[in-house]
């Protein structure tokens, strides 16, 4: 099997080093030799094993008939969509570790591969190396998934770890992040919940069978999250943590991307640093956990290497994905329960027991403030309750009081 690999950055190196490292246990796999006949990168790389190999321009990749199995590891939806749609087209298999590709054409690349009988496969789209993609496709296919909750983002999960741990701040916690490499220059799209968000309409749309619009799915980030929540998280015996959710609820699908209050009992209390940990529930298996290296290098070019395994061993032959272009509409957000813990000024903890009437007290020895968990509401019951006073901060909870 020739391949070609799209983008030469962080997980492109990595996916040439893993085919590299553990060529003859890959081989064996596979069935056959796996090789990399081209690099894509507008860069050089002067000195660089892949200079042989490198080329500037896509042409080269797309008609050359040898190629049976393109890598795309660049990232962003364009010019990706583009090159991973005629790789298609011509008859190669794709193995993509872009979320945002997926989230947005997923259910159209799917149809081309399965009617040209080749693959598009895209572990490394959610939870880095953490194998999840593969068992929604096909360990729990027997399963009706009720919920997934999951720690989806590794470099919030890390800025939250360190806040937790340390009493750090926000801007803190997000400074370090960047400067070990965790977050991005601009990191918006990690610390809004965007990538989330992405990771989620992924994982939904897997499981549900339809098309699942990130920009549908409620999001909310951690940049409002301060070190004054942690102090009073440590009196709750709790976690905040950053988690994409998706359920069905008599039929109604709802998404949501936002910090929560967990406790110990949650599988997910534990899962610190950059780690990510997703959970799926089904309705006659229960529970399963999904853990791991949720981002890096190595970690995920090895998923996106078992993909060109996968798309090796299954060559002239589409593995069946249950992805329609026909949408589920998550259901209105307003109408989603949740229970709130909720931090007033002083001076509106009278408004406060008035209007949410059976409250539980939170205290954390902090001057002029006024701190309680509420009963489960709706979003909209909250939103008009907390209307009546100034909030200083709210994180949903997963206890009442």
């Amino acid at each position: 099997m020739k391949i070609a690999v799209l983008g030469y950055g962080t997980i492109g190196s990595g996916v040439v080093e893993v085919l590299e490292t553990n060529k003859e246990s890959i081989s064996k796999r596979a069935g056959e030799e796996i090789s990399v006949k081209y690099v894509l990168d507008l860069r050089d790389f002067p000195g660089n094993p892949i200079e042989d190999i490198l080329v500037h321009d896509f042409a080269t990749i797309a008609e050359d008939e040898e190629v049976g199995c393109v890598v795309e590891t660049m990232g962003g939806t364009e010019p990706a969509y583009s090159y991973v749609k005629e790789c298609l087209l011509r008859g190669k298999s794709v193995c993509t570790s872009n979320k945002a590709l997926v989230a947005k054409h997923g259910a159209e690349l799917l149809e081309i591969a399965r009617q040209k009988k080749i693959n598009f496969l895209f572990e490394a789209s959610v939870g880095g190396g953490i194998p999840i993609i593969r068992p929604l496709n096909e360990s729990l296919t027997s399963e009706q998934i009720l919920e997934i909750n999951g720690i989806v983002n590794g470099t919030t999960n890390y800025i939250l770890t360190k806040m937790s741990r340390e009493g750090a701040t926000f801007e803190a916690a997000l400074k370090e992040a960047q400067n070990l490499g965790y977050a991005e220059r601009n990191p918006e799209a990690d610390v809004e919940g965007h990538d989330a968000g992405r990771k989620l309409a992924i994982l939904a749309s897997l499981s549900y069978g339809k098309q699942v619009d990130f920009e549908d799915i409620y999001m909310e980030g951690i940049t409002k999250i301060t070190d004054t929540d942690f102090k009073y998280a440590e009196v709750l015996g709790a976690e905040i943590k950053l988690l994409a959710q998706g359920k069905m609820v008599d039929g109604n699908f709802y998404a949501m991307v936002a910090p929560k209050m967990i406790k110990e009992e949650n599988p997910l209390y534990s899962v610190r640093g950059v780690f990510n940990s997703i959970l799926v529930k089904g309705n006659t298996l229960g529970e399963v956990m999904f853990y791991g290296s949720g981002a890096g290098k190595l970690p995920t070019a090895s998923a996106v290497v078992a993909d060109v395994i996968e798309a090796t061993k299954h060559q002239g032959q589409n593995i069946v994905t249950i992805w329609s272009n026909k949408k589920l509409e998550p259901a209105n957000h307003d109408e989603m329960e949740n229970s709130f813990f909720v931090r007033v000024p002083a001076a509106d903890a009278a408004k406060a027991k008035e209007v949410f009437g059976d409250i539980a007290e939170v205290s954390a020895n902090v001057a002029g403030e006024f701190a309680f968990v509420t009963k489960k509401m709706t979003e909209k019951a909250f939103e008009e309750k907390a209307a009546c006073m100034t909030v200083l901060n709210r994180i949903r909870t997963e206890w009442e009081a």
